[in-house]
């Protein structure tokens, strides 16, 4: 019997009947299953909800269901993933169970023998289920399991050389805690790894959306094993632990190759290490996904489209000039420019690009690369960062010699560059006959789609925000966090960039030779219309992009 009459001989879906009947619905926009028999084509989540009525149970939206986490820990992960069943709650003493399958008897007697409860079963949807899976029953399970497994096989004094071993075999324990520790970070979408040695314990955390989660506690006993694993696979020198060193090391996540910069520096405990994830952004983000207003984009887009000058990207450790540095030079790379930087290190691979990696023992530093790359016919040139006045000095001159120069520098916000390089000891002049623009920007978590709630906010409180409402219009809908299983209940997920673009005016190019302030070069910018970066955070809020309190935390 074919899907279709079953159904039909069940009084759930008469044959002939399409799912076009729903077509305005959220749920027949869901992938269809094509019942090909009887030319009958029906929603994933429709087929879930017949098979849930046929069998006389509820159906549930996974997505919606407050899950327990205890009740999951009655059932193992392995006989939720052969079955593809997940325990979301316990009712009556009984065990609620989700599947796809309600006709699958063998796993519901897997589930009750596991449990050692009476089980009741709900309907969900397939693709819904295996997501719930993926997010609940993640590896740090096995993470404990593969610690208490290095415990007991390995004393304390033989672990110092654990991690020394054939980087193909997968199976030592070693080795799958640190593939795990790293496969999780990249599924989490984390952008640092941090492993810290304690007193007591090895602590393992994850950096996801600019915050740091404690993610794994490991017995002090497997320290040396990890760290001489990881320092191996980047390339680093195993047996010198008193000074901080550099790597790198790639692995391959989702048939994707991933790069990680790595970073030992010692401390009391032992060496910690700080593993960063280049997950190259470039390959699929244009200068629009960088969440631009209209009016800094068109400012930014008119200057990185001359053919010289200097764009500077300001900002702290993390704030994601990098992501806007790459993005930028993949608009501006073309086949028929010559396109080279120099950075320390190289954190993205771009085709078709000269990247020149910084080494300062063999004596090529960024001023040396600098002057060597002017002599090999460039049109555009990335320096990872200015450092220093022989630095500054040489990409000042390359941009006033028909170069497009694109850099990063460290303030707090873009009025600032001009003093910061004046204070480098170049000339004021140069420096405002060069610049042409400068961003910078601030990273702050995006609010979760699925669980934001609107708030409200009395006037007075957005006034003394110096939170700007038009005379005319009503309070904007504010946003607030709330926390869902989708965002792992912190009520964010992603980050988005908030940016201040100041174009170099004549009149700022004056003020520049002038050797003002940066108040002062602020407060001209302001009147000709540059967006701070508080102004453009409120204007995402307002957007319902991301919240006050994010805004708060990253913008002074």
């Amino acid at each position: 019997m074919s899907i279709a009459e079953f159904l039909n001989l069940h009084g759930v879906l008469s044959l002939g009947e399409t799912a076009a009947d729903e077509s305005n619905s959220e749920e027949a926009k869901r992938p269809a299953l094509s019942l090909v028999d009887h030319e009958t084509v029906i929603t994933e989540v429709q087929f879930a909800k017949a098979l849930a009525e046929i069998a006389g149970i509820p159906f549930v939206e996974l997505f919606n269901y407050p899950i327990d986490r205890t009740a999951i820990s009655f059932v193992t992960p392995a006989i939720c993933r052969r079955h593809e069943v997940l325990p979301i709650g316990v009712d009556n003493g009984r065990l609620v169970l989700a599947m796809a399958d309600p006709g699958n008897v063998v796993a519901m007697d897997d589930v009750r023998a596991a449990a050692r409860m009476q089980v009741a079963v709900v309907g969900v949807e397939r693709s819904d289920l295996l997501a719930a899976i993926d997010r609940y029953l993640r590896a740090d399970d096995e993470l404990s399991d593969l610690t208490s497994t290095l415990v007991e096989k390995n004393a304390p004094e033989e672990t110092s050389d654990f991690g020394i071993m054939d980087s193909h075999d997968n199976e030592v324990p070693i080795v799958r805690f640190v593939n795990l520790l790293v496969s999780q970070a990249i599924q989490d979408h984390a952008s640092d790894i941090h492993i810290e040695p304690a007193e007591h314990d090895l602590r393992v955390r994850y950096r996801i959306d600019g915050v740091l989660h404690d993610m794994q506690v490991a017995p002090k006993s497997i320290q040396n094993g990890v760290i001489s694993r990881l320092k191996i696979m980047s390339d680093i020198d195993i047996a010198e632990r008193r000074k901080p060193q550099d790597g790198r090391m790639s692995v391959r996540h989702g048939g994707r190759k991933i790069d990680l910069r790595v970073a030992t520096l010692p401390t009391v405990w032992g060496e910690k290490i700080v593993m960063r994830i280049l997950d190259n952004p470039n390959s699929s983000l244009d200068v629009r996904d960088l969440a631009l207003l209209d009016r800094n984009f068109e400012a930014y887009e008119t200057s990185y489209t001359k053919p010289y000058g200097m764009i500077l990207i300001t900002g702290p450790t993390g704030s994601g000039k990098s992501t806007t540095l790459y993005t930028t030079l993949g608009a501006v790379a073309r086949p028929e420019i010559n396109v080279i930087t120099v950075e320390d290190p190289v954190e993205y691979r771009m085709k078709g690009i000269n990247q020149v990696q910084v080494n300062p023992k063999a004596g090529l530093t960024f001023a040396s690369a600098l002057r060597s790359i002017l002599r090999s016919d460039p049109d555009v040139v990335l320096i990872g960062e200015i450092r220093d006045h022989e630095t500054a000095q040489i990409a000042i001159e390359a941009s006033l010699t028909g170069h497009l120069v694109l850099s990063t520098l460290h303030t707090n916000d873009a009025p600032s560059a001009i003093t910061r390089l004046t204070e480098m000891n170049i000339e004021p002049f140069l420096v405002g006959s060069a610049l042409d623009c400068v961003v910078a920007q601030r990273l702050t978590r995006r609010l979760c789609t699925h669980c934001k709630q609107p708030v409200e906010h009395s006037a007075e409180y957005l006034a003394n925000l110096r939170f700007e409402i038009d005379g005319d219009q009503a309070t904007p809908i504010i946003y607030q966090p709330v926390g869902c299983p989708s965002c792992s209940n912190t009520g964010y997920r992603g980050r988005i960039a908030v940016h201040e673009v100041m174009t170099v005016s004549e009149e700022i190019e004056r003020l520049a030779v002038a050797r003002a302030s940066s108040a002062e070069i602020g407060r001209v910018a302001r009147e000709q219309g540059m967006i701070t970066l508080r102004e453009d955070g409120w204007a995402k809020v307002k957007m319902g992009l991301t919240s006050i309190e994010e805004i708060l935390r990253v913008v002074a």
